[in-house]
C-alpha cells in the first residue's frame, strides 16, 4: 500500500520516535517542504492510497479528491479538519481519521497563559521594566470575574477546570449541552454580556466562520476580553480590530488569525491592548509526539481493518 507524507514542514514527523519504525514497515513516500501549489500536491499524492497530513496549510479540496482516484485514507496530525473537503471525501469513500484531544492539555494552559497575560498586562509591563520604566497599576485580578467558555470539547472543557481553578466564576455555551459538566450552560447573549472573558474553543465549519460578528462583539463588556485559541476566522477581524481599536472591549489574547502567518502590518501589531502568539498553543515536545504517533496508529488500525478515530467513515 503506498503511503504519502505531503508536506512535513517545518519537519516535525521526521523527528518523531514513531517515525523509524513506521518507515521501515511501510512503503512512504516523504517529504519536508511544503507543496506549495495544489499541482505539486497532486504530483506528491496522486497515487498514493494513503495520506497522512501534516500541515493545516494543505488543502484537500474536492479537486484534489477527484483527481486522487486511488486514495482511500487521509490520517490528519491535530483535530482540526478545516483544510479538508468533507463532504468530498465521504462521496469518494475516503476514510478520514484524526488526533482528538491529544493536545488538549497544553491548548488550556496556553489559553489560561494568554488570559493572565492579557488581564495582568504581562507584555506591557515586562517592555517597559526592561527599557527602565517602574510602570504600576491597571492590572485586572480575575479571582471573582466571570469566564464564558464558548464551545466545551476536550480544550473547552479543560480551560474551564483551569478557570474555576483560579476562582472564576464559568458560564459556558455549546452547541451540544453537556449535562455533566459542573457549569451553567446559559444562551450565547447572556454568555457574551456576562463574562469579563471570553474564550473561544469551537473547530471552524461553514457554520462557525464569522461566528463572533460585529454584533455579538458589541454584547461584550467594554471591561472584557476576548481570548481566541481556536481559529482566526471564527472571530471577524475587521469588527475584532475596530472594537479593540475604539476600546469596545478592554483587549484581545490570541493564537490564531485568519491568514497565517500574521501578514507585515497587520492591524493587530499596531494595538497595545493585544497580547499575540503564533498558533503554538499545541506546540510541545509531549503533543507533537502523541499526536504524531496517533496520526501513524490510526493508519495502522485502519489497514488492520479496525479505523479509529474516524472523522468520514470511507468504504
Amino acid at each position: 500500500m503506498k503511503i504519502c507524507i505531503p508536506d512535513d514542514a517545518p519537519a516535525v514527523l521526521a523527528h518523531a520516535k514513531a517515525w523509524p519504525m513506521f518507515r521501515d514497515r511501510f512503503q512512504a513516500d516523504y517529504y519536508d517542504t511544503l507543496p506549495g501549489t495544489t499541482e505539486r500536491l497532486l504530483d506528491r499524492i496522486k497515487d498514493a492510497e494513503v495520506v497522512v497530513n501534516i500541515r493545516s496549510s494543505t488543502y484537500f479540496t474536492a479537486g484534489v479528491f477527484a483527481r486522487c482516484p486511488s486514495l482511500r485514507m487521509l490520517s490528519i496530525w491535530g483535530t482540526g479538519t478545516d483544510n479538508v473537503d468533507l463532504e468530498a471525501a465521504r462521496q469518494r469513500g475516503v476514510t478520514v481519521t484524526n488526533t482528538p484531544a491529544v493536545s488538549a492539555p497544553s491548548i488550556a494552559e496556553h489559553t489560561l497563559a494568554l488570559m493572565l497575560a492579557i488581564a495582568r498586562r504581562i507584555p506591557q509591563l515586562d517592555a517597559k521594566t526592561r527599557a527602565g520604566e517602574w510602570a504600576r497599576g491597571g492590572m485586572v485580578q480575575l479571582v471573582g470575574k466571570t469566564c464564558g467558555v464558548v464551545g466545551t470539547g476536550a480544550i473547552g472543557s479543560r480551560f474551564a477546570a483551569l478557570a474555576a481553578g483560579i476562582g472564576m466564576r464559568v458560564i459556558a455555551w455549546s452547541y451540544r449541552h453537556k449535562p455533566e459538566m459542573p457549569y451553567q450552560f446559559v444562551p450565547l447573549d447572556q454568555l457574551l454580556a456576562e463574562s469579563d472573558v471570553v474564550s473561544l474553543h469551537l473547530r471552524l465549519s461553514p457554520d462557525t466562520k464569522d461566528f463572533l460578528s460585529a454584533d455579538k462583539l458589541a454584547l461584550m463588556k467594554p471591561t472584557a476580553f476576548l481570548v481566541n485559541t481556536a481559529r482566526g476566522a471564527i472571530v471577524n477581524e475587521a469588527a475584532l480590530v475596530d472594537a479593540l481599536r475604539n476600546h469596545k472591549i478592554a483587549g484581545a489574547a490570541l493564537d490564531v488569525f485568519e491568514t497565517e502567518p500574521l501578514p507585515a502590518a497587520n492591524p493587530f501589531q499596531a494595538l497595545d491592548n493585544v497580547v499575540l502568539t503564533p498558533h503554538c498553543a499545541g506546540v510541545t515536545p509531549e503533543v507533537l509526539e502523541a499526536g504524531l504517533a496517533l496520526s501513524l496508529t490510526n493508519v495502522e488500525k485502519w489497514m488492520a481493518g479496525a479505523p479509529q478515530h474516524v472523522v468520514v467513515q470511507g468504504r
